[in-house]
């Protein structure tokens, strides 16, 4: 089993910026691929960004050049930079892990974290 742990959520005025982590722990070897998922009131649970276990990253346009997904390995750590938040980035943001290299569906995760909440205020 992998328990992930995220940290860094709160609120923030429009425009400002965030740095969420996830820390796993367990049986990390099985970890490959990791993601960012958010999922707001009334809303579907959607990929904010994903890595592989090579490093390769995928963001939706929503995001894409305003969020960043890292990983330390050393750390067992993944990081999501959120830079330029609006209101519609308002969200419960929750860590994955896979055990897949590469995982673009959410049915790909194997592993949740419980989830840190983000408000931007406008």
């Amino acid at each position: 089993q992998v328990q992930l742990v995220e940290s860094g959520g709160g609120l923030v005025q429009s425009g400002g910026s965030l740095r969420l982590s996830c820390a796993a722990s367990g049986s990390i070897f099985s970890i490959n691929a990791m993601g960012w998922y958010r999922q707001a009131p009334g809303k579907q649970r959607e990929l904010v960004a994903g890595i592989t276990s090579g490093g390769s990253t995928n963001y939706p346009d929503s995001v894409k050049g305003r969020f960043t997904i890292s990983r330390d390995n050393a750390k067992n750590t993944v990081y999501l930079q959120m830079n330029s938040l609006n209101s519609d980035d308002t969200a419960k943001y929750s860590c994955a892990a896979a055990r897949e290299r590469v995982a673009n569906t959410a049915r790909l995760y194997d592993y949740w974290g419980q989830g840190t909440q983000v408000t931007v205020s406008s």
